[in-house]
């Protein structure tokens, strides 16, 4: 996922919205950026998650909502970044309307793709910290990895496919990756 060009003046949020029908970008301090189609297995771990999420909170009659991408996330009141999460999490419904997020999410997850690899890893990990997402979770099909950000406690930890994951903000949450990858079609 590349800059679509260097411009001399800093994008809006109204420049993501006159983009052609169905191109999708991110818009991430003033600079756009393309999103590639995602793979097969990235839709496959990303649906996994978004139902063990949703029936995590379900079961436990929760408040959150989770959204899968494409959910418009407005991280900042200046106009100037925008993103879709692969999922979002978001606790605190009053920052929901019919556009999507108007704020942090609590908790981010990023599946990589080849394209998003710096942009996830770099960008939106210095951005996401920076604007008050709780959690963020960066999940690396290639390297069969799982990077857990807690902003809230200053912890980093990785995990692998082999390996139950700890959901920081719910208390006895865990999601199974080895379970996830027994899922996937090869």
């Amino acid at each position: 996922m590349e800059p679509v060009l260097e411009l001399e003046h800093e994008c809006t949020i109204r420049d993501i919205y006159d983009m052609p029908e169905g191109q999708r970008a991110e818009l991430i301090d003033g600079q756009i950026y393309n999103m590639a189609p995602p793979a097969r297995k990235h839709q496959e771990v990303t649906g996994e998650l978004f139902f063990r999420i949703q029936e995590y909170i379900r079961s436990h009659q929760g408040s959150c909502r989770v959204y899968t991408a494409p959910f418009a996330v407005f991280l900042d009141e200046d106009e100037k970044n925008y993103v879709e999460p692969d999922i979002s999490v978001i606790c605190d419904l009053s920052k929901l309307n019919e556009k999507g997020c108007m704020g942090a999410p609590d908790w981010v997850i990023e599946v990589v793709s080849p394209s998003s690899r710096r942009i996830d890893y770099f960008i939106k990990l210095f951005k996401y910290r920076t604007v008050g997402v709780r959690e963020y979770w960066i999940v690396d099909l290639e390297r069969k990895r799982i990077t857990v950000y807690d902003f809230e406690l200053e912890d980093t930890r990785d995990y692998t496919f082999e390996d139950s994951v700890k959901v920081g903000m719910f208390e006895d949450f865990m999601i199974d990756f080895s379970d996830i990858s027994r899922q996937l079609i090869n």
